[in-house]
Formats: C-alpha cells, structure tokens, sequence
C-alpha cells in the first residue's frame, strides 16, 4: 500500500519572483518541503527505505526523517528557542534518522514531516529576519540570524532534493522536478 501524503502537502507553486523577502523565503521553503515530499509520492514504506548504492545507507524515508529534525533544530529549538528535544537522532545514534529504518512507519514518519514543517512554520512567523539566536549545538558561543536559518534551510533542501531525484529515478525510473 502507498504511503499518505495529504494533498495540502504536495501543493508546490514556483513563489512570486516580486515579492517581499520574508514571504520569499517562507515560499521557498514550502516549495522544497512540497518538493521532497512529491518524490515520495505513490511509494510504499518499502520503496522509501530502499537505498542508494553502497556504501550509501541513504532512502527516501531517511530523507524525510533527516528534514524533519532539521525543521525541528533550526526552525524551533534555534529561530523561535522552544525547549524541545531532537526527534530520531540521540546522543548514542547521531544518524538514526537515517539509519534506524527497521520497523519504521513510513506513514507516521510523512505524517510527523508534515505536522513539523507546520510547527515550524508557526514557531518563527512573528520572529524578525534580523532576530540573531544563539547555538544550541556543539558550539554556543556562535549566533546567527534567522534570515540565515532560512538560507540554510534552503540550501539543506535543495542538496537532499537532489539525493531525493536519485533515489526515485533508481526506484522506479520517475523523474521531474
């Protein structure tokens, strides 16, 4: 059985080239996050867990799971500073988004992606561009601003849409945009 993905999901639109900066960003971004999710669409949980090519564990669903802790990280635990915890990765399995796929429900995980690309979305409505946020990584002294969090994020997507395009046209020959 293919895996849910709601259509309010999929809805990918190139964003206005005219348009004020901040709604430039949050368009792109929702343009990737559609985009990564359209090159899972009409799979099964198995298909999204079939890998590259060695020695390369990475699948469509490791894809889904990675940006879902990255929206996390950045959007919420870094831009907005909400005391969360990571999703997937922990202290002793830093790459289980990726890795630990055994077992994994395909749908909760699309489902989870979905509902934290939301939060996200609502954690740094109200945060200015210019609001600089200190790290709540290996090293707390840098900041940065969220206006970079955004470029980031753009520049995370677009690298793993590209993985993404590989491993759907090695599933099953689809390719697009």
């Amino acid at each position: 059985m293919t895996v849910h993905i709601p259509e309010a999901a999929l809805a990918r639109s190139e964003p206005d080239p005219n348009t004020a900066e901040r709604q430039a960003l949050e368009d792109w971004v929702d343009y990737h996050r559609a985009t990564l999710l359209s090159k899972c669409q009409g799979l099964t949980g198995e298909q999204l867990t079939l890998a590259s090519t060695p020695p390369s564990p990475m699948t469509l669903l490791g894809l889904v799971r990675h940006m879902t802790l990255v929206e996390r990280w950045w959007f919420r635990m870094h831009a907005a500073r909400e005391a969360i915890g990571l999703i997937y990765a922990t202290d002793d399995w830093d790459n289980a988004d990726f890795e630990d796929l055994e077992g994994a429900d395909a749908d909760g995980n699309v489902a989870a992606f979905v509902a934290e690309c939301e939060s996200s979305r609502q954690a740094v409505r109200d945060v200015p561009l210019d609001e600089v946020v200190n790290s709540r990584g290996d090293h707390p002294e840098r900041t940065t601003t969220v206006r970079w969090i955004y470029l980031h994020m753009l520049e995370e997507y677009a690298r793993h849409n590209g993985h993404a395009d590989l491993l759907r046209e090695r599933i099953d020959g689809a390719t697009g945009e």
